[in-house]
């Protein structure tokens, strides 16, 4: 596979900088770490959200002009830097993120003849392709190879007729420490984004039930983001003890708070292929999770942890309570989530990621020789 690429392969990924702490930054990275050291592809980031210099920075600060103001900047730094590359990576989401981010980075790399690879991440991919026929064009015929982390966004993209290869999330298991909870305690970890989907609430109203029985027990909330004051209010309003709002935390420092915990809790309402259940996994924790979207194709109920119904705060309080009372049972699902992680180690992910970058080369030639028929693109259908 490797005598077939230019060695090293220069690619470009495009994506949101670590200024935006979320999963895609935070894979974009471990990818930049893990090829320097490997070799054979020299990578370098594209961010999405370029600051401009001095004084114009300043109008990052407001709401709708920060748009356009990214946007100037954005697709200048784009023809620089595509025009250098053998392949464009580039993550994606849904909605007006994809219209903002991955598509100028397609037609730029289209311009200049490069082979682009999409990455698309997002647990809204249903709704997403459904409504947009923008994005449907874009992924069948102006990407050379769409890039899915998980079976279950393969599934969704095929309901569609849009091809996909799966490379999952890779995990850095040198820095997150597998540690057995003996005793196991009531310390509970939640590293979701303070946003609507992830449904921090339920968390919340979960934790209220399992301090009516462990007075003592913790909540540390790691994650920032437009419902914090909300939460907040809502912890004081259940009279919720040694609740923590850790807010942003740095993904070099992230570790930290999974070491400290000792029971993992999440209650999303739309879900990929989390990272963070991955992250709790390399540390011992076990997980509690509603068991929306891609979560189950990577947490098997009873065997890696434990899945509630979607917004059933009472259950996730169950289910964590039921845990604190069988360490045993607790022990079975972090041994079993464990190994689950050879899927996710570099030495697979590497593999992968090859393949999809020489399936995007090798269908340059042939996809940019054909001449396909024009598809009405309408782009109010966002």
């Amino acid at each position: 596979m490797q005598d077939s690429l230019p060695t090293p392969l220069r690619v470009a990924i495009v994506v949101a900088s670590t200024r935006i702490v979320g999963g895609h930054s935070v894979q974009a990275e471990r990818l930049l770490d893990a090829w320097r050291v490997d070799g054979a592809v020299a990578p370098w980031i594209v961010p999405i959200d370029p600051v401009p210099p001095a004084p114009v920075d300043r109008l990052l600060r407001v709401k709708y002009l920060r748009t356009v103001i990214t946007q100037l900047w954005y697709w200048p730094l784009l023809v620089r830097e595509l025009r250098r590359a053998d392949v464009v990576h580039a993550f994606a989401a849904s909605y007006t993120s994809f219209l903002l981010a991955p598509l100028p980075a397609v037609l730029v790399a289209r311009l200049f003849g490069k082979p682009v690879v999409l990455n698309y991440h997002s647990g809204e991919a249903t709704d997403h392709l459904r409504r947009s026929r923008v994005a449907r064009f874009v992924l069948r015929r102006l990407v050379h190879t769409n890039v899915v982390p998980s079976a279950f966004l393969r599934g969704v993209f095929r309901s569609f007729d849009l091809d996909a290869e799966v490379v999952p999330n890779v995990v850095d298991l040198r820095r997150f420490t597998y540690r057995v909870r003996d005793p196991l305690r009531p310390r509970l970890l939640c590293t979701r984004n303070l946003e609507p989907l992830y449904n921090t609430s339920c968390v919340l109203r979960a934790f209220a039930r399992v301090q009516a029985q462990f007075p003592a027990a913790t909540l540390t909330l790691v994650g920032s983001g437009s419902q914090e004051s909300a939460l907040r209010r809502e912890a004081t309003a259940l009279r919720l003890e040694n609740v923590t709002f850790a807010g942003r935390v740095a993904p070099s420092d992230i570790h930290r708070y999974y070491a400290d915990a000792d029971i993992y809790v999440q209650a999303p309402s739309i879900d990929n292929m989390p990272l963070s259940v991955l992250e709790a996994f390399a540390s011992g924790l076990p997980v509690v999770s509603t068991d929306v979207g891609g979560v189950p194709s990577i947490l098997r109920h009873g065997i890696d942890g434990l899945l509630v119904a979607d917004n059933d705060a009472v259950s996730l309080a169950d289910q964590a309570i039921k845990l604190l009372g069988d360490p045993l049972l607790a022990r079975r699902l972090t041994d079993s989530a464990y190994r689950t992680l050879s899927a996710y180690q570099w030495s697979v992910v590497r593999d992968g990621w090859l393949h999809a970058y020489r399936q995007a080369i090798e269908r340059t030639s042939d996809r940019d020789a054909a001449k396909p028929a024009v598809e009405s693109t309408p782009f109010n259908a966002a």
